[in-house]
């Protein structure tokens, strides 16, 4: 097998992961990611068809997987895998403890398709790693992984939130929009809030009930990062809650 082989085998294996991992992609966007002609992505792509791969074209728009279609990636380099061990050391720490549970399991799953080689270098660099303990925090939510779910379906959630101006304890129905990470609160909420009748953040460790009632919403038009900006004209920074 020659280099030009090689290359393009691992080009193949390349495209099908990206398309597991992206709804649509259009045959520019792979030919700009893998720095191929784009007439190279349609010999591609029908390699992969004529090897099985249910890769679906939706006319002018690109390719997408048939849906349940998964394959696990054949390999991760050294590189990779040191990335994702850091990562799961930082993680372990956060401040939610249903996200470290779900990294745990999904960390252990990729840890399995490892080659020996390379499951040793992990295992030896995460036994060298520590956070401070100045900085580690105990888990202070468990709701961060339903509140995913929620965001991601388009699903209300009931929640019993205590104020940290006045300590007033409220139930609100609310709409799942984003999450942001402040070094202040950690883990926030923005959600549109049917009581306040606006967007508003919510610190996860203040939540002290949350329920999923099956109410769907419809997706909201605006952005993360123009709520963001427009709320940042009105504070220095847009860490401030305003629940």
């Amino acid at each position: 097998m020659n280099q030009n082989d090689v290359k393009r085998i691992s080009r193949l294996t390349a495209i099908v992961t990206q398309l597991q991992t992206k709804r649509l992609l259009s045959a520019t966007q792979l030919a700009d990611r893998f720095n191929v002609s784009i007439r190279t992505i349609y010999r591609d792509v029908k390699a992969l068809e004529q090897a099985g791969i249910p890769i679906l074209t939706e006319e002018g728009k690109g390719y997408t997987m048939m849906e349940g279609f998964r394959m696990a990636p054949v390999s991760l380099t050294d590189n990779e895998a040191r990335a994702l061990i850091t990562a799961e050391q930082l993680l372990l720490n956060n401040a939610d403890s249903s996200l470290s549970k779900d990294y745990e399991s999904a960390i252990t799953k990729i840890k399995a398709i490892l080659q020996q080689e390379t499951k040793d270098k992990v295992e030896l660099l995460a036994n060298r790693i520590a956070i401070s303990p100045a900085i580690v925090r105990h888990p202070e939510s468990s709701s961060l992984t339903s509140i995913q779910n929620a965001l991601t379906t388009f699903q209300v959630l009931e929640i019993t939130y205590q104020s940290k101006q006045d300590g007033e304890i409220t139930k609100r129905q609310v709409e799942p929009f984003a999450l942001y990470f402040s070094l202040n609160e950690s883990w926030l909420l923005i959600a549109f809030c049917r009581l306040r009748n606006d967007f508003r953040m919510f610190s996860l460790d203040r939540i002290l009930k949350i329920n999923q009632p099956n109410i769907s919403f419809q997706p909201h038009q605006l952005t993360l990062a123009a709520y963001l900006a427009e709320k940042q004209k009105n504070f220095s920074t847009p860490d401030i809650p305003l629940s």
